[in-house]
Order: structure tokens, then C-alpha cells, then sequence
């Protein structure tokens, strides 16, 4: 059985996450979404409430899983069995961080990562510009399913 991780902090998760998730699901058996933290980044909602987001979203794919980690990502790969690290590229500049993470993958455990080109559609998407544009009450339902949408405006304490 082939397993790959999708792993971010995915707060919130978006449309762009989701169109990276899906596309992994149809190549691999089994695919989990894993919640890190990230520690240079401060989250707007807890790992449990992120977890539930994605899960409420990714339950029409019946082999799609979330779960949670800490720690290394190539330490969780090993303990679950992971064989690959699925990984979204808005831009060029997302590249060269994810390729010096990729090659330390692979000589740390063997782990390979995989790339794939976000959608277009949502190439300019990041959590960070959709909690920017929430917080000021900016329209973000285009960016992000509807679960997180409430939640944002729940967060930001803006009117539905």
C-alpha cells in the first residue's frame, strides 16, 4: 500500500490545499493530511480546530485521513509508514525551500517527495493572505470552503 502525507500547518486550510489533497488521493492508496505546527508562525485557530476543518472537508475522499504531528516529518513518516511527502508549489520561491527540504528527506530516511503545481486557480492563495483579508472583513469564500469561512468571521468577530 502506497501512504503519503500532505503535512502543514494548514491554518486555515484553502481551496488550494484541498485541490493538492484531492489530486494526492487519486494517486495513492491511502493519503493523510497531518496538522503541524510550525514554530516561526503564529495560529489563529488550535490544532483540534484545524484538524475538524480539514476533516469536515476531505470526508468525500475515502482515502483521505487527518491526523496530527510533531517533531520531524521524516520521524512521522517512518512511525506511520509513510513512503512519500506530497507537497503543493505556488511559485518559484516555494521551490527552493521545498527542494533543500526534499533532499534532506531523502538522505535522513529514504522518504521522497512529491511535487505538484498548484491549480492556477489558486496559485496566489496562502492561509497567511486569507487570515489577512479576514481579519478586515474582506471576502474570503472564494479562497476557502464554507466551514472555515464561518470560522474566520466567528474569529475575526465579523458579521455573516
Amino acid at each position: 500500500m502506497k501512504r503519503a502525507v500532505c503535512p502543514g500547518s494548514f491554518d486555515p486550510i484553502t481551496f488550494g490545499h484541498l485541490d493538492i489533497i484531492e489530486r494526492a488521493s487519486n494517486q495513492f492508496d491511502e493519503v493523510i493530511v497531518a496538522v503541524f505546527i510550525n514554530r516561526n508562525k503564529s495560529g489563529l485557530f488550535s490544532v483540534e480546530e484545524r484538524m475538524a476543518l480539514i476533516a469536515e472537508n476531505v470526508k468525500k475522499f475515502p482515502n483521505v485521513s487527518v491526523d496530527t504531528g510533531s517533531g520531524l516529518l521524516v520521524e512521522y513518516c517512518k512511525k506511520n509508514g509513510v513512503q512519500a511527502i506530497v507537497k503543493g508549489l505556488r511559485a518559484v520561491t516555494d521551490f527552493d525551500y521545498e527542494l533543500q527540504m526534499a533532499q534532506v528527506h531523502i538522505q535522513a530516511s529514504g522518504v521522497e517527495t512529491m511535487f505538484m503545481a498548484t491549480s492556477p486557480t489558486h496559485s496566489f492563495l496562502s492561509s497567511s493572505i486569507v487570515k489577512e483579508l479576514a481579519h478586515y472583513g474582506g471576502d474570503v469564500s472564494s479562497m476557502v470552503p464554507a466551514n472555515v469561512n464561518a470560522a474566520l468571521k466567528a474569529r475575526a468577530g465579523v458579521k455573516k
